[in-house]
């Protein structure tokens, strides 16, 4: 707790004094600081330049070929993952695949996974899908159709499909940040985990594999950073904008994955100020999907990264190519999952707010009008953080730090007019996720009548 108190002072005094906003910043880490401007726009290009030197990354492509198609892009991914740092546990997470909608035979899926063991085993995962697909027109094409219309198949597997931006914008994000966390010498509380996924492109099969089988092994996540598609600064409608990325994060309002898409635009706010997120409150764009989804099925907060404005003529066509990519933009991407991903990794652990009945600890003592927040004790936390907001509101307006204990009174704030939160502080000043105290009403049963 000592060391927390000149990071607490420090922040009433700049918050209080009027040109505050000059002064240095009490929440800016100098290990982040130096994290995320290590970030590489030339090892971006250089990395998706040789992923679109395979000319296809399709599922069904030659898994044989140490030149071309899926085989030899996922060996090149492994390896080159290797050779970033020995501190990255580097292996294949294979699934074999039966045959089900859009997998019309055995076909194994292999996600190339990173782990860069961290203090405790809850994890962070940072995402891209490296698979790719083309059509006839591209994803414009698939637009302009009917909904209910039968689209054309895709081109054979071994057709070019170059899939510089999608997905390879992600993949080599994701790559990039293994590098980069593995040679910051900083000592992370979370074990993070790079992972580039396979088969998104016939229904995030690769994604779902893995989600399926951690769940069932108890794994605790904490967050799934998910790219897929973050390389383009112009859309295809002559809108260009490389100043924002946008964030999709599925509800209800409350829900962590969108505690994890608010904890995003704060620390961006900090560590990456000229670049602004757009937060999109729904799970992803109009009838469509990516990894992140695999996550939010069973449980696990996760969001996932798109670019500003799309360009449907490029996409999921054979015109996905370099050119196409502005790599200034997406390495600034790239800072964004960065500032957010080391932040959350050096926090303590969302607060538990539920008791063993699963039931909000949230009350009205003492007096029947205060709000009663009590909480279960984070491990390593140092002190919390206490949020609240008016009930029709969907961000936090209020906020209070108080010491490490885990209960907190907020004299006549009525519990029916208000949300409330708590997030973990560590003692550096790094912060969990906001918990929320929603609730959930129950559907009650049917009514028994006799006519």
């Amino acid at each position: 707790m000592k060391s927390l108190l000149p990071f607490l002072l420090l922040s009433s005094l700049v918050a209080g004094r009027p040109g505050g906003q000059d002064a240095p910043r009490p929440d800016l880490d100098p290990r982040l600081e130096k994290l995320v401007a290590s970030v590489s726009e030339q090892r971006l290009r250089q990395l998706d330049e040789k992923l679109t030197s395979f000319v296809t990354r399709h599922t069904f492509s030659d898994p044989s070929s140490t030149t071309r198609g899926i085989g030899a892009a996922r060996q090149w991914i492994f390896d080159e993952m290797s050779r970033s740092s020995a501190k990255l546990q580097v292996s294949f997470d294979s699934h074999v695949l039966a045959p089900q909608e859009r997998i019309p035979r055995n076909v194994e899926v292999r996600n190339v996974m990173a782990v860069l063991p961290g203090r405790s085993p809850r994890r962070i995962y940072i995402t891209g899908h490296y698979d790719t697909i083309a059509y006839p027109g591209g994803q414009e094409q698939r637009n302009r159709s009917e909904p209910t219309a039968v689209l054309p198949p895709a081109f054979a597997p071994d057709e070019p499909s170059p899939g510089a931006n999608d997905d390879g914008s992600g993949t080599v994000l994701t790559m990039e940040l293994a590098r980069v966390f593995a040679a910051s010498g900083i000592d992370f509380d979370a074990t993070l985990v790079f992972m580039c996924w396979a088969g998104e492109e016939q229904g995030s099969y690769g994604a779902r594999a893995h989600a399926q089988k951690i769940a069932a092994d108890g794994v605790v996540v904490e967050a799934n950073f998910n790219n897929d598609v973050v390389g383009n600064s112009s859309g295809g409608n002559g809108v260009a904008d490389g100043g924002s990325v946008r964030v999709y994060s599925e509800g209800p309002e409350d829900s962590m994955s969108r505690s994890l898409a608010r904890y995003i635009e704060r620390i961006a706010a900090v560590y990456v100020p000229s670049h602004r997120i757009r937060l999109m409150s729904r799970h992803d764009r109009f009838n469509r999907g990516s990894d992140h989804s695999a996550f939010n099925q069973h449980g696990y907060p996760a969001v996932v990264f798109r670019e500003s404005h799309e360009n449907w003529t490029r996409q999921h066509s054979v015109l996905d190519t370099l050119d196409g990519v502005d790599f200034k933009y997406l390495a600034q991407n790239a800072r964004v999952n960065a500032a957010g991903v080391a932040s959350l990794a050096l926090a303590p652990p969302v607060p538990k707010i539920t008791n063993e009945r699963g039931q909000a600890m949230l009350g009205r003592q003492p007096t029947g009008y205060d709000a009663d927040l009590r909480w279960h004790a984070a491990p390593g936390a140092a002190a919390y953080k206490i949020y609240w907001r008016e009930a029709w509101t969907n961000d936090w307006r209020f906020q209070q730090t108080i010491g490490n204990v885990t209960q907190h009174v907020l004299r006549n704030v009525s519990t029916d007019d208000f949300v409330f939160g708590v997030a973990a502080l560590g003692a550096g000043g790094h912060e969990s996720l906001v918990a929320a105290y929603a609730t959930v009403s129950p559907r009650d049963p049917e009514v028994k009548v006799v006519r």
